[in-house]
């Protein structure tokens, strides 16, 4: 009976061991699962959208990447008032794509690429069609978000399907006043 007893109080322990081992995953910040390798890719023309990708790097333990143009935007260019501006010229042709300091960003470690951007006429600066067009992220998960003064993200999201309808878009975010807690929601949610 002693050994029968020994048996079973051996066998739980192994059981416990077992279980322990097999639910101990490494997790993010986020509680999520540490497979998919996260890069936090922006474009901030007035470091509002570079704030917010450092919010979702650190939440997510993500690496960060400036998305920068050849020539960089002056004040000059950024006003959306002036027809003649380089931003109003840009937006009012959807078809022109800015050049980018890097053409190429070596994408190939990352799972999942989040593509932020301010709003601008509504919608996403043509840039960031540059940079989706110039490099792979077939079998991405990309992940949109804006920062705006007062507009929301659906019309960006729309067209970003529209445009890329082979890659996998997930539902963006507009970080205006946003919590962690919203930024931790959003994330689960898409499945992070």
């Amino acid at each position: 009976m002693k050994r029968l007893t020994l048996i079973i109080g051996v066998l739980i322990t192994m059981a416990v061991a077992c279980f322990s081992c097999s639910s101990n995953k490494k997790t993010t910040a986020t509680g999520s699962s540490g497979d998919n390798k996260v890069l936090v890719c922006y474009f901030s023309a007035t470091g509002t959208t570079e704030k917010a990708a450092q919010r979702i790097a650190e939440l997510t333990g993500g690496k960060l990447y400036n998305i920068e143009p050849k020539s960089a935007y002056t004040d000059a260019d950024l006003d959306w008032c002036d027809s003649l501006s380089r931003s109003y010229v840009e937006m009012h042709n959807r078809s022109f794509r800015p050049e980018l300091k890097d053409s190429v960003t070596d994408l190939s470690a990352y799972s999942v690429v989040f593509i932020g951007y301010p709003n601008w006429w509504n919608t996403h600066p043509t840039i960031i069609n540059t940079f989706i067009e110039s490099n792979n992220l077939k079998d991405k998960m990309i992940v949109p978000f804006m920062t705006s003064g007062g507009s929301n993200i659906i019309n960006s999201e729309n067209e970003l399907h529209e445009s890329y309808p082979s890659l996998h878009i997930e539902r963006g975010m507009l970080m205006n006043n946003v919590s962690d807690d919203d930024i931790k929601k959003w994330i689960k949610d898409i499945g992070l």
